[in-house]
């Protein structure tokens, strides 16, 4: 079943959409307001709409540094 707003045919949300602030229910079914697929968006990552998921950065990890301007601001004597 989908829902169609302005032309755009929407599908329901998937099981990782729950919790989120864009939800809107229509019939007894729920779709998302910002994107007619969610279950593109989660297909890969974490849907970047999602209001319930937090981004997480990574900082403990190493910082990738250009070899090039290592060794040029090694010969400036930084």
């Amino acid at each position: 079943m989908s829902y169609v707003v302005n032309g755009v045919e929407c599908h329901p949300i998937v099981e990782k959409c729950n919790g989120c602030e864009r939800i809107k229910e229509v019939e007894a079914e729920k779709y998302c307001t910002s994107y007619p697929l969610p279950e593109k968006k989660w297909a890969h990552t974490v849907c970047n709409f999602a209001t319930h998921v937090k981004a997480t950065k990574d900082t403990g990890g190493k910082v990738k540094v250009n070899p090039l301007k290592a060794s040029k601001r090694a010969a400036r004597g930084r």
